[in-house]
């Protein structure tokens, strides 16, 4: 038997047509949730499902069954049994951008793709002064993210890194940034995603029995940490060599720690 495509767009649980899409690429109104699965299941599916349910309620003003949502991603991905990464778009192609306050009945998209091999090489970061809207939602307001990338990357750097009003420390352009002291893990107190990454490494961490804490990481203060990674649904870990001029140790062992404390969360089944 052949391996189905593992390149697919699914609306609402049939192949999606091109004017199905004309309300998304006309409107950019909306948020999403990526996730990988493996052997059909995804690691804290929960929590992406909590997310949908939540953002959902908050931008269209009605809420959207959790089990619609999976039957989606159990069709999109049926009959592969190949690593596949999943975006999972909410739009709503009833809402009416004249009257907006009305609520509106969202439509689920599933993209379908490859996992990817994602990269070991340690980060070179640059920092911004820059916060994003709505900083708690995954929403599809991406460009500034990807703006910043580019001036990151335009001045020598690999990605950008986002410092708050009082010069503190919050989020990279699509992903979450933990330190740690020697000891544990220092999250970020500041305007950022909970990234679905992040809390299965907070969970992990708890169940190991290693410190894991949030506190304020102002950026002139970086140094004070031994080492930084970076955490998102595509790449679990990603090590940090350097924010601006502040060099960090590229601790392979605290790499290979952080992936078993997110591996030791189990998978769900979609």
């Amino acid at each position: 038997m052949t391996e189905p495509s593992q390149h697919r767009i699914e609306l609402n649980g049939a192949s999606a047509q091109v004017d199905d899409l004309r309300h998304l690429v006309q409107t950019n109104y909306g948020h999403f949730s990526a996730m990988q699965v493996r052997d059909g299941g995804v690691r804290g599916l929960d929590l992406h499902l909590d997310r949908i349910g939540q953002a959902t309620r908050e931008l269209f003003g009605t809420a959207i069954d959790r089990e619609h949502v999976r039957a989606c991603l159990r069709h999109a991905v049926a009959g592969s049994g190949a690593p596949l990464s999943l975006r999972v778009n909410i739009f709503s192609r009833s809402l009416d951008r004249d009257r907006l306050a009305q609520p509106a009945q969202p439509d689920v998209l599933v993209t379908v793709a490859p996992s990817p091999s994602p990269s070991t090489a340690p980060l070179r970061l640059k920092s911004f002064r820059y916060t994003r809207d709505l900083p708690h939602i995954k929403h599809v307001g991406t460009f500034p993210l990807f703006r910043h990338r580019r001036l990151a990357q335009q001045a020598g750097y690999d990605d950008a890194v986002f410092v708050d009003e009082s010069g503190c420390l919050s989020e990279g352009s699509v992903w979450n940034i933990g330190f740690h002291d020697g000891r544990g893990v220092v999250w970020p107190d500041a305007p950022q995603l909970a990234g679905v990454s992040m809390q299965l490494l907070q969970a992990g961490l708890s169940a190991a029995g290693v410190p894991s804490t949030l506190q304020r990481v102002a950026l002139n203060e970086a140094g004070r940490f031994r080492s930084a990674f970076f955490t998102n649904s595509s790449t679990a870990v990603r090590l940090i060599a350097a924010i601006d001029d502040t060099e960090l140790a590229v601790d392979r062992e605290l790499e290979t720690s952080l992936f078993e404390c997110h591996d030791s969360n189990p998978l769900q089944p979609l």
